[in-house]
């Protein structure tokens, strides 16, 4: 009987993961096998698994190989370490500052990052990798100096006070908000691509982007996962995480550097996708309950089935017009985020 109850609890335990897992396969599928090129079933089917198998693919016309694994499949997986990246750093930094309204941009991320962006796109590079890689890298450096101003701002003595640091968040996000609008008015050439980026477009196709982002995403998620014990007692408060002998400033530090690295490693090629950090880990944590150690890892599947299904949304629309990834995302979350702000009205800080 034993036995029996603990492999009922354990298959319960995984049933999350199973059906997150399950979306996430039928949402990339459908993002590589949906275009404006239409590619029958059984030759994507093939392309797809030639990346596994040793399949002959002569047969196969060479500008749909180029389609599915030169542009879809790779733009798929962007959004996927994308999506998984935004949602569980905004998980993080919910449980860090204990507030369902917190997102993966509160500190400052995404206006560092799109001020990076719109001072490399003012300036007109060659059109080599070098030149196409410079509005990524300025993007990411822009985020991660917004986020370290930010700190030293809110910085007090030896301790991080969480008020503070949104206080600083909204200052500094102001401020590079600000320049980002002035640099764009001086730069009209660049303007539309840079409302693109803005509004969740990227700026790269292939595989590049997916290389570069992938060891940040990666190494962010993996130190988010392994403080998520930190962030369980944390709900508790920091003079109680205090008396069970957890260090709460190196903690909080840890947390602020890890979500800010994974949010600034996405972002950077993808531009900047709103509400997914938000209304994932919210759902999330509603359907499967608070403890960290669950919420992380489901909060990056579901992120990943999010933008993908937006995405998709995306480009199929207005066809063969492509919208910003980030306007269907805004359409969505708008109104869940009132319907949390509704909810959490009397509650705001857990």
């Amino acid at each position: 009987m034993r036995i029996k109850t603990v492999s009922a609890l354990s298959i319960w335990n995984a049933q999350p993961y199973l059906l997150n897992g399950l979306v996430l396969a039928m949402a990339l599928l459908l993002s590589v096998g949906v275009g404006s090129v239409w590619i029958p079933p059984q030759t994507m089917a093939r392309l797809l698994a030639s990346l596994v198998l040793p399949l002959d693919l002569s047969d196969v016309p060479q500008a749909y190989q180029t389609i599915v694994h030169g542009v879809r499949l790779p733009h798929a997986i962007l959004m996927t370490l994308t999506g998984a990246a935004l949602a569980s750093s905004g998980a993080a930094y919910q449980g860090l500052f204990r507030n369902p309204l917190a997102d993966p941009y509160l500190i400052g991320v995404a206006s560092g990052a799109g001020l990076g962006a719109v001072i490399a796109l003012a300036v007109h590079w060659p059109a080599t990798l070098g030149g196409w890689l410079t509005v990524p890298l300025a993007a990411f450096a822009g985020a991660l100096l917004t986020v370290y101003i930010v700190y030293r701002l809110a910085k007090v003595n030896q301790s991080v006070p969480t008020t503070t640091l949104i206080l600083a968040g909204v200052a500094v996000s102001s401020f590079a908000t600000a320049l980002t609008s002035f640099i764009m008015l001086r730069s009209r050439d660049e303007l539309h691509r840079a409302l693109a980026w803005l509004l969740g477009g990227s700026t790269m196709n292939g595989w590049t982007p997916v290389w570069a982002a992938l060891p940040y995403i990666v190494i962010g998620f993996f130190v988010l996962w392994s403080l998520s014990h930190t962030l369980n007692v944390l709900q508790f408060g920091e003079e109680q995480a205090h008396q069970l002998g957890i260090p709460v400033e190196r903690a909080k530090l840890m947390l602020i550097l890890a979500a800010s690295l994974t949010t600034a490693s996405a972002v950077s090629f993808s531009g900047l996708i709103g509400f997914i950090g938000l209304i994932v880990p919210h759902t999330v944590r509603l359907l499967w309950g608070p403890d960290y150690q669950r919420l992380l890892p489901l909060s990056a599947l579901g992120g990943a089935c999010a933008l993908l299904l937006a995405d998709l949304l995306a480009r199929v629309a207005l066809a063969p017009q492509v919208l910003p990834v980030g306007v269907v995302t805004a359409l969505a979350g708008a109104p869940f985020f009132l319907w949390i702000l509704r909810r959490a009205k009397s509650e705001l800080v857990w």
